[in-house]
């Protein structure tokens, strides 16, 4: 017994040890910040196993996407610090100051991405995201114009095709059609407008619904898996996932299609050489990067597939979600959609579809798009890191300024639902007005696209395609709540918080919205 107490001591006291290190560095990290407001927890935000806040144990990593600007509010300053213990002392700085975030943004040297952050989007290979310095210039030289107005206008054009074919051929041109969930018709819009303007591959409602030959799963459902549970390809190597419950198999299966639906591509586009005239995004990367470049400039198969794969998500993803949530929010608030109509009936023309060149003509549902993109950013946080001990000047609501020490190494992240909400810069900011975004807006205070150099690049993309669907849906019918029996007597409140209820993929969608969609 004595000499299992002899070696049990040793351990204990290198245990205490530790603790007390651990202790001292989290209380230097209080004290450099000068005790600066905000999380004093256990564990990191970014420990994932804790989504929600439980107090003094995490935040909770989704802290953010609800708690908008409530957190920052109750500091008094629009920046928090959060210092935890485990699993090593560390620092994070959330930031809702449109001020400081763009010192932060701008000044890339001092204030760079960490890269680790966006491991998951490597998956397929490096790319414009997961890169910095010399590199991300070379990769976005080469990838900026693809992004082009020839591109903008085959995103209008093919949405307006694909929705004018839903109403024909899905829809059937019938007064009323319900819906169990919105993003029965946003997802499969935006991957069809994705297909078309990203890589030339028309697809009608009626089919696409048969795996090609050599493989088990047509693109479309590849790549709907893929970036709906990417997150799976991090947590666990591929050959757990080809081992694993139905759901894993399925997405190592999809995983593998997609990997091979891109490497044809890019075959298919080498042995067409040029005698494919087309402006969509691959086409035109596969120019720039395949054209008058020396050789060691040239991105590899790898960065290619990388930053193909990147468009891909970045504009399925985004898009398909952000309007799920407008077409929610204009059925829940009818006079604002009301109004939207009549702007889309005064500049619709008489006898035709309206033509890309006409896009300034429909403000208002650009209008919708952003208002929808400020209550529902698709990141929640932009990621940041300092080089270098720097010291930002916070100044609240009041005018009071406070020098805030930042010690190199620290995780910054741009909160922009805090950014989005913070009342010193949006009127009455819960509610649901388009029309802040017709005149004058605070452009610093709205960063659904980050900005800066680092800015999207495919924001044109997305801005084009979200134009377009709205007023090519809205211009032809209503959209309200459909109504079920068991939720009759909810109040208005109950409704909006049930429509809204949210899960988190690559970005946030609603969890289930059925609505009704009733011709004008």
């Amino acid at each position: 017994m004595l000499d299992v107490s002899r070696a049990i001591l040793p351990l204990l006291l290198l245990l205490a040890f530790f603790a007390v290190k651990k202790y001292l560095a989290y209380r230097e990290i209080v004290r450099t910040i000068n005790d600066w407001p905000g999380f004093r927890t256990v564990f990191s935000e970014r420990f994932l196993f804790f989504p929600f806040r439980v107090r003094g144990i995490s935040p909770g990593h989704q802290w953010p996407f609800y708690s908008k600007h409530a957190e920052f509010a109750r500091t008094g300053w629009d920046v928090v610090a959060s210092v935890n213990l485990l699993p090593s002392p560390d620092l994070t700085l959330y930031v809702a100051d449109p001020a400081i975030a763009k010192e932060i943004i701008g000044a890339r040297a001092r204030f760079p991405k960490p890269l680790e952050t966006y491991a998951l989007l490597a998956t397929f290979g490096t790319n414009i995201l997961v890169t910095e310095g010399e590199e991300w210039k070379r990769q976005r030289k080469i990838a900026a114009p693809a992004f082009s107005e020839r591109n903008n206008k085959l995103v209008w054009d093919e949405s307006f095709r694909i929705v004018d074919d839903m109403f024909e051929n899905v829809w059937k041109n019938k007064d009323v059609v319900e819906l169990d969930h919105v993003m029965d018709l946003t997802v499969p819009i935006t991957l069809m407008v994705i297909g078309a303007a990203s890589f030339g591959r028309r697809m009608s409602w009626n089919e696409d619904s048969i795996a090609p030959a050599g493989h088990t799963m047509t693109f479309k459902d590849a790549l709907h898996e893929v970036s709906h549970r990417l997150f799976l390809s991090i947590i666990f190597p591929q050959w757990v996932l080809r081992l694993g419950n139905a759901k894993m198999r399925y997405f190592a299966r999809a995983y593998g299609e997609l990997d091979t639906y891109l490497k044809e591509m890019v075959q298919e586009r080498r042995e067409l050489g040029k005698k494919q005239e087309s402006h969509d995004l691959f086409n035109s990367l596969l120019d720039a990067n395949e054209g008058e470049l020396e050789s060691d400039a040239r991105l590899t198969d790898s960065a290619l597939l990388g930053n193909v794969f990147v468009f891909l998500v970045a504009g399925y993803e985004t898009t398909s979600h952000t309007l799920a949530y407008a077409f929610i929010f204009l059925a829940l608030y009818q006079e604002e959609q009301e109004k939207y109509y009549q702007s889309l009936k005064a500049a619709m023309p008489a006898d035709r579809a309206p033509e890309y060149e006409e896009l300034n003509s429909f403000a208002y549902s650009l209008a919708v798009f952003n208002e929808t993109l400020r209550h529902f950013p698709p990141v929640i946080g932009i990621p940041k890191s300092n080089v270098e001990d720097t010291v930002l000047t916070v100044t609240n609501a009041a005018g009071e300024k406070r020098s805030l020490p930042i010690p190199r190494g620290t995780y910054i992240a741009i909160c922009t639902p805090g950014l989005h909400n913070n009342p010193r810069y949006w009127d009455d900011p819960e509610a649901f007005k388009p029309e802040r975004f017709l005149g004058n807006y605070p452009r610093d205070a709205f960063l659904p696209f980050s900005g800066g150099p680092r800015g999207c690049i495919g924001r044109g993309f997305a801005e084009t395609e979200a134009v377009a669907v709205l007023t090519a849906i809205m211009s032809k019918y209503k959209v309200e709540v459909r109504e079920e029996a068991r939720f009759a007597g909810e109040t208005f409140a109950q409704r909006k918080a049930r429509l809204f209820k949210s899960q988190h993929s690559l970005t946030v969608y609603p969890e289930r919205a059925p609505l009704v969609f009733r011709r004008r």
